[in-house]
């Protein structure tokens, strides 16, 4: 048999799904999954990050725990749900600091009191340095926002700027100050308000939060959506420092904007006559493309079409 490594996480998802029994509610397949409750539709997600893959240098306990929240109140933002709860389940060494631990607690509580909730419990274990996180959001008799969508002809659009984190993970790694990318690294912002004003919009027909980049969120909705896309390399909105670290460490922008993560941003579609129902819900956004009848995400460069690769954070 292949180890986990060999087969990817992609896969390995996949192959889960195979194996466990269909879920007959939105279930596997989104950023949250929905489950039905007495007063309504109850959105729940769950996300880990771990010592040894999510904790660059010159990070804090205290960011840490904010990112830990982060990355499960952006799945909720996704689906145009409002935060209502976080859990959080953590192992730490045993040989660790208790200040630590409550700095992480910290760091989670002000990510809820940021995104409007609060913490509802959670579990403590020794272990190796990781916290499995919890986030629950209530759609408020709206219909959820899916991958799922999207239809040739919608335009795609994204909130915020990309490629700040990456510019920050690079900073880091090469003694460069970038204080600004650095710190949208190290405190990702979940667009939780954003994400309430496209639900509320009625106008957005896919969405996804850009965590894992802009390469990997355009390629999973165009596969849930059966679609295709365009997306013109020059309408990328550019986060802070990425042209200065492109030229300090002769980058192309593309790895930074496209192909790596960190931005929790969101990716969304709409149809187009509806724009101006986006514009008075108050949404910044930025138009990048629009969905074809093709199978797969395309970058426009010019008169240059290329076929997105795949991400690589």
């Amino acid at each position: 048999m292949a180890s986990l490594k060999e087969v990817g996480e992609k896969n390995i998802i996949q192959n889960i799904l195979n194996i466990i029994r269909p879920c007959s509610q939105l279930g596997p397949g989104d950023d949250a999954a929905i489950a039905s409750a007495d007063d309504g539709k109850v959105v729940i997600c769950t996300d880990v990050v771990t010592f040894d893959r999510h904790f660059p240098k010159g990070m804090t306990y205290e960011h840490f725990g904010w990112t830990a929240a982060a990355v499960n109140f952006s799945d909720i933002a996704s689906m145009g749900a409002k935060p209502t709860g976080f859990l959080a389940a953590l192992a730490l060494p045993e040989d660790m600091d208790e200040n630590d631990l409550y700095d992480i607690m910290s760091g989670i509580d002000q990510c809820a009191e940021f995104c409007g909730t609060t913490i509802l419990g959670g579990d403590t274990k020794f272990g190796p340095g990781l916290i499995a996180g919890t986030a629950i959001g209530s759609l408020e008799g709206r219909k959820p926002l899916t991958r799922s969508g999207a239809k040739p002809g919608d335009v795609i659009a994204v909130t915020g700027c990309l490629g700040a984190a990456a510019a920050g993970f690079f900073a880091i790694e090469n003694d460069i100050s970038d204080k600004d990318s650095i710190f949208s690294l190290m405190v990702p912002i979940p667009r939780v308000e954003e994400g309430l004003a496209l639900s509320k919009s009625n106008a957005v027909t896919a969405c996804m939060d850009l965590s894992d980049g802009l390469a990997e969120a355009a390629k999973s909705i165009c596969k849930a959506s059966h679609v295709g896309m365009d997306i013109q390399m020059d309408f990328i909105p550019e986060g802070e420092g990425v042209k200065d670290i492109c030229k300090i460490l002769d980058m192309d922008k593309k790895d930074l904007t496209l192909y790596w993560g960190g931005d929790y941003e969101l990716l969304f579609t709409f149809k187009k006559e509806q724009i101006d129902s986006l514009y008075k819900a108050g949404l910044v956004f930025s138009i990048i493309g629009i969905v074809t009848n093709d199978d797969c995400p395309y970058i426009i460069e010019g008169n240059e079409r290329t076929r997105m690769k795949d991400g690589r954070y």
